[in-house]
């Protein structure tokens, strides 16, 4: 019962981070919470700020925020980082093989289960208790948690490019306690379909304006980008990019690299990001430290990436010397420069960009059959952020084909080690391209990951395991 009693008791943690301005805060040690604690907006604000505790995915035992599997895994899966002591099996896509395959399985039903946990609380109270449209407000920043975990789910775990499959998410909608643990997984539409019906909740209630280590609604539609990307709805996706780009408060970084070495969340290009924990940067094993200098692990970029930047000013500060330890691997920079140690500014992590939105309306647009010249524009105009004056790459790129090709180099570059993009537009791209950009990838069945084994233990009625793989 190790993989269900861990999200049960995450689950439980609702009432145990105290609301700050400042940072998440650490956990009492007599935390105890359901739906049924919540009373009043003071408990349910509390509540509240524990389900972005897990959304940062905040290690008790460190009180530290544990973005890695955001971070690094994705790359290693499209082949531009890796470990630096030794391959993982996902660098291969045998993800049967990799030590990796379930670290989203459990994190994201953390987090799902206490946005449950507030959405049972909060719902029966009156509004009157709350101040203006609070609790709407709420209810909304826990739906859009809910629908980030079950859509990080359906990407990893569910054939979520057919929409005709049976293959969807298992999706959570009540508060989890051992009495109802058995359920069957959804259908890919199925998945779909709650995913958008939470985000619609959530940006037709969401507030407009809150600090960017909280989802308003501008988070709550950058979301929607994305899974109108992975759905195929691209008309819709380039129309949504386009309301986001013209009339959200977000505007690109003059100077990309100044948003991971220098301003962190004051940028005002973050729509969404993680903001560490206190004294974070002291801590022996925090994730910057795993890039730069290493510690019991090192992640590191690989030589797909360092070529893909070749001639980009970008590759001097993303990529450092060589690593020793393991052939054609480099010191991963884009957190911490080389020689530096750990700061707050290297601990941060970004969920949205504004260079996203930019980059998916180029995709979306493509797509869809509009023009290639806005295209190209939105591409340059990324470029230029990241100190780019050469745009023949762009520009000479005649057909879509080849402007999508170009899109998908930009977005691997521009957002490499975020949270999972530069996976999710390759698997965009035909699979004959796919295989191409990585041979591993010979079979569809390489897209998605196996379900834990720990989950048909404790969950009969699950149904099957993903094709391809043993249950």
């Amino acid at each position: 019962m190790k993989t269900i009693l861990k999200y049960i008791c995450c689950g439980m943690l609702l009432l145990t981070a105290v609301s700050c301005s400042k940072e998440l805060g650490k956990l009492p040690e007599n935390a105890k919470v359901d739906g049924n604690t919540i009373l009043d907006q003071r408990t349910a604000e509390i509540a509240l700020n524990a389900v972005y505790y897990r959304f940062a995915n905040v290690q008790a035992s460190s009180n530290t925020t544990s973005w890695r599997d955001h971070q690094v895994v994705p790359g290693m899966c499209a082949g531009c980082l890796g470990s630096g002591y030794g391959i993982d099996r996902a660098e291969e896509n045998n993800y049967a093989g990799s030590g990796f395959a379930g670290v989203y399985w459990s994190e994201c039903y953390a987090l799902i289960n206490a946005a449950n946990g507030v959405l049972k609380g909060v719902e029966p109270l009156a509004e009157q208790g709350f101040t203006g449209n609070r609790k709407k407000e709420m209810l909304a920043e826990a739906r859009v948690m809910r629908a980030y975990g079950h859509f990080k789910l359906l990407s990893y775990y569910g054939e979520w490019y057919d929409l005709s499959s049976a293959y969807g998410a298992l999706l959570r909608t009540a508060f989890i306690t051992l009495s109802n643990i058995p359920k069957k997984r959804s259908t890919v539409k199925e998945s779909y379909d709650l995913i958008l019906e939470d985000i619609d909740y959530a940006i037709a209630n969401a507030a407009a304006v809150r600090p960017n280590y909280y989802a308003s609604r501008w988070a709550a539609m950058a979301l929607k980008l994305r899974v109108l990307m992975s759905r195929g709805d691209y008309a819709a996706a380039a129309t949504l990019a386009g309301t986001i780009i013209q009339d959200s408060p977000y505007k690109l970084e003059a100077n990309v690299k100044d948003i991971f070495y220098m301003k962190g969340l004051r940028s005002e290009e973050v729509i969404l990001g993680i903001q560490p924990q206190q004294n974070q940067q002291s801590y022996y094993y925090n994730l910057s430290s795993q890039y730069y200098p290493g510690a019991s692990s090192l992640y590191v970029a690989k030589k797909k990436l360092k070529d893909m930047l070749a001639g980009d000013p970008r590759q001097s500060w993303l990529i450092g010397s060589e690593n020793k330890e393991e052939k054609d691997t480099y010191y991963f920079l884009k957190y911490i420069p080389e020689g530096t140690k750990a700061t707050i500014t290297s601990e941060t992590a970004y969920a949205f960009r504004l260079t996203e939105v930019y980059l998916l309306r180029a995709e979306a647009i493509l797509r869809s059959g509009g023009s290639m010249q806005e295209a190209r524009n939105l591409l340059k105009e990324v470029m230029k952020h990241a100190g780019i004056t050469d745009f023949s790459a762009v520009d000479n790129a005649a057909t879509t084909t080849d402007l999508l090709l170009q899109t998908y180099y930009e977005i691997t570059k521009s957002l490499v080690g975020e949270d999972g993009q530069e996976w999710m537009a390759l698997l965009r791209l035909p699979f004959a391209t796919v295989r191409q950009l990585k041979p591993e990838i010979n079979d569809q069945i390489r897209y998605i990951m196996p379900i834990p084994r720990e989950e048909f233990l404790q969950n009969p009625s699950i149904g099957d395991q993903n094709k391809g793989y043993q249950q």
